[in-house]
């Protein structure tokens, strides 16, 4: 039973190590398979999200040589929630928490993004630098 999580983890942290090939491959693949290139983009964005969090995390811990990457990502995660579910709150008087994570998810896939290509910068330059 071990050999499966070992399995996993290992595919896991390779497809995040570069996380523009499973977006690519799932939407040039879903695309493929549905035709509908919208959905396909979304749902790469989705799956990549997870990717995304768990390597910026990664890249956050080793840089600033702490634990708190992935809590701090999740705090991020929370502190956007409330603030959006503030706002829908406060100008429709309902929360649809569905459309909350949803919203979420996807903004902190483009937040992810930024911070990925940022962190992998200045890890790189840390690498270089401190020969």
């Amino acid at each position: 039973m071990g050999w499966i999580w070992d399995l996993l983890s290992h595919v896991y942290a390779f497809l995040a190590v570069v996380p523009a090939a499973p977006f690519l491959l799932i939407y040039f693949g879903y695309g493929a398979y549905t035709g509908d290139r919208k959905k396909a983009f979304r749902t790469a964005m989705d799956i990549t999200t997870a990717l995304l969090i768990g390597c910026v995390a990664v890249l956050f811990n080793f840089i600033f040589h702490s634990s708190f990457g992935l809590y701090g990502i999740l705090l991020i995660l929370l502190i956007g929630g409330g603030l959006l579910g503030n706002l829908q709150y406060r100008s429709k008087g309902i929360v649809d928490l569905k459309r909350i994570f949803r919203a979420v998810w996807r903004l902190g896939f483009f937040l992810m993004s930024v911070f990925y290509v940022l962190l992998m910068f200045i890890g790189i330059g840390k690498s270089i630098f401190t020969l």
